[in-house]
């Protein structure tokens, strides 16, 4: 998965004419990591791909791929469960399902995240453009919003701008957790 986003990215990167310093100065990242990360070799947090899919002026769903057709050519309409692109970000314990044909245009991208017991974005909290909300489906989560910190529980729901400072996890030592989270470009 490492190497189809960092193709996802390296394609993005040169549909916008942009040099690997470029997008290291406009992310904060440097231009060593930025390369790995196009080559496969490293494995970017969800904070980094937040902050290159800005870079790009995409939603982080870009980053899936481009397959903006279902069956036969027909236009993306229906998502089957088997056919979900999937953004694993193994070292994190977290994953992201995308609910909706990869690539697809429009403001709204609508994902089933999973996370792994203790599974989290890091300690450090990002932003990026546009709007979330979610709901727990399964399990329990912290979101961080800013300084202040919330745990959620089956059934809880969330919705904040994406620009304010944020993290999330699973603090369970045993159980998974499970949320439909959604994205808006505002």
């Amino acid at each position: 998965m490492d190497l189809a986003v960092g193709q996802r990215l390296r394609e993005l990167r040169h549909q916008a004419n942009l040099s690997l310093e470029t997008v290291a100065a406009r992310s904060a990242l440097s231009v060593g990591f930025v390369s790995q990360v196009e080559r496969g070799l490293s494995s970017p947090s969800l904070r980094v791909l937040a902050t290159l899919a800005d870079v790009f002026g995409v939603g982080i769903a870009a980053l899936f791929g481009n397959d903006k057709a279902g069956p036969a050519g027909s236009p993306g309409i229906v998502t089957r469960a088997d056919e979900r692109a999937e953004l694993k970000l193994w070292r994190t314990g977290v994953s992201k399902q995308l609910l909706q044909p990869a690539g697809a245009d429009g403001k709204l991208t609508l994902f089933m995240v999973h996370m792994e017991p203790g599974g989290s974005t890091g300690d450090e909290l990002y932003t990026h453009d546009g709007e979330e909300a979610g709901l727990v489906l399964e399990g329990t989560m912290t979101l961080t919003i800013d300084a202040e910190t919330w745990t959620l529980k089956t059934g809880d729901s969330f919705r904040f701008a994406s620009r304010r400072p944020h993290r999330f996890g699973n603090p369970a030592k045993r159980a998974k957790a499970t949320v439909l989270w959604v994205n808006a470009v505002t």
